[in-house]
């Protein structure tokens, strides 16, 4: 994820002061920020800007080849699109951006700068913290239009919110085995909802709120902490300095199996 914040050191203070994130690399204008279990060379890019905003939902690829057929899928679309060999940030290789057909910013990359991961530095870890990008929340108001689009791009639906007539609501999508990469919620867009980081276990997040208490930082607290409906998981959200919504999410379910069933709950159904 790539956010354009309107203070960068205020929100360096958030991510990396209060969240702990680790800085991989910065200079006057951005910071680029890894979790304790990533090896490539960031997962979230911090870049000074006079309006907050995504600049880019970005999405690893499995191969070179995958870039070409990126640039093929969208042009088709009659997207805009553009691509740029030495990449749009730092510690990533070839890298194609577009504006995709629900106008949201996407990046598309392979080649990336390894550095060290850090899942075996106990002596580093902190009691809330975060291992890796776990997923994304997209707004946009037509959620099937979204999720046909989706499934284009191999995508999958985990769970979903319909109504009696069939009318969907909001869809939760995975390529991983996990619950969604991303999810598509009805509404205003198009937006970004939040992003997540996951943590291994409920107690980090509890950790986190008490040190937002601690540090007189509760007001960045949002709602939760709790348990979703949707995923099962144990989330926190926040809001960080530029109002960014950020959650924090531990223990969702396995979903690799090939016949993982879809789960559909009631819009009227307050549970979900």
């Amino acid at each position: 994820m790539e956010l354009v914040v309107t203070d960068l050191q205020a929100s360096r203070n958030f991510y990396v002061d209060v969240l702990d994130l680790v800085v991989t690399e910065e200079d006057e204008e951005t910071v680029y920020l890894r979790s304790f279990e990533e090896f490539i060379h960031h997962n979230l890019v911090l870049r000074k800007g006079p309006v907050a905003a995504v600049a880019a939902f970005s999405y690893r690829v499995r191969s070179p080849e995958d870039l070409d057929r990126a640039v093929a899928f969208y042009e088709e679309l009659g997207c805009r699109v553009e691509r740029r060999a030495e990449g749009f940030t730092k510690g990533i290789g070839d890298s194609v951006r577009v504006e995709d057909p629900l106008g949201f910013p996407y990046e598309f990359f392979h080649d990336v700068e390894h550095v060290e991961r850090l899942a075996w530095r106990y002596d580093l870890y902190t009691p809330g913290a975060l291992v890796r990008l776990d997923h994304f929340n997209q707004v946009t108001p037509d959620v099937p239009r979204a999720v046909a689009y989706m499934e284009d791009l191999g995508f999958r639906v985990t769970e979903d919110i319909q109504d009696e007539e069939g009318t969907t609501y909001a869809a939760w999508m995975r390529r991983k085995s996990t619950v969604h990469d991303t999810a598509m919620t009805g509404g205003d867009g198009p937006r970004m909802h939040h992003v997540a980081f996951a943590t291994h276990e409920k107690h980090n997040i509890i950790a986190i709120c008490d040190k937002l208490g601690a540090l007189r930082l509760s007001d960045r607290i949002e709602r939760g902490p709790g348990r979703h409906g949707v995923s099962n998981a144990f989330y926190l959200y926040l809001r960080d300095p530029d109002g960014h919504r950020v959650e924090i999410y531990t223990q969702d379910y396995y979903t690799g199996d090939p016949d993982n069933p879809v789960v559909t709950w009631d819009v009227h159904d307050n549970q979900r």
